[in-house]
């Protein structure tokens, strides 16, 4: 819902946005604010690239494969852009690098860990434009920065969690008794002596 909101806001801004197609096989022309909004990353935004693979593209002797990379704040989605079969799900957490290339400013690439043996592999891209790939490793970048401020927040939900929940520790304590001051002397000594019963 928050998604159809703001590409309301911007056609309302950008009239020219509405008359693009939405379906075609190219990407779409990126709004002048398109970072503005979060809803688009969160759900996922779709760019259309060519893989060049983890080798060097002149030593695999063919052409890059057409692809769409997904990015959201749970990682990369490849897949294939004529058959749609997801080829690789690369988690946000195992990127640890992208950037778009000094020599061949059409390239985007990030390296990722491998989740068989650990060692980190870099993924490349051939975009159509510079801007495309300045888009995309700006796209990644802000994926980054929503998926940091989930962790964030989930991290606090459980310590609050935990803080709320009424439970008795090994020591005795309970999570309400680390927060609240520890009795003075005068305090202690009223509260241990035993009060007179009272006759009928």
């Amino acid at each position: 819902m928050d998604a159809l909101k703001s590409a309301g806001r911007a056609i309302i801004r950008s009239p020219s946005m509405a008359k693009q197609s939405w379906t075609a096989g190219r990407h779409r022309k990126l709004p002048e604010n398109w970072t503005d909004t979060r809803e688009t990353i969160v759900e996922g935004m779709t760019f259309n690239l060519r893989h060049l693979g983890m080798t060097l593209a002149k030593a695999m002797g063919k052409k890059p494969q057409k692809v769409a990379l997904k990015i959201s704040p749970q990682g990369i989605l490849l897949f294939d852009s004529l058959s749609n079969k997801q080829l690789e799900n690369v988690s946000i957490y195992r990127i640890s690098y992208c950037t778009v290339d000094k020599l061949n400013d059409k390239v985007f690439a990030y390296i990722a860990q491998n989740t068989l043996n650990g060692t980190l592999e870099c993924h490349a891209y051939l975009c159509s434009k510079r801007k495309v790939a300045q888009a995309v490793a700006l796209t990644v970048a802000q994926a980054f920065t929503i998926a940091f401020e989930l962790w964030q927040v989930a991290k606090e939900a459980v310590l609050w969690i935990a803080m709320v929940h009424v439970q008795v520790l090994d020591i005795g304590v309970k999570p309400q008794d680390l927060f609240s001051e520890p009795l003075g002397q005068n305090q202690r000594k009223h509260s241990q002596q035993p009060q007179p019963i009272q006759g009928r």
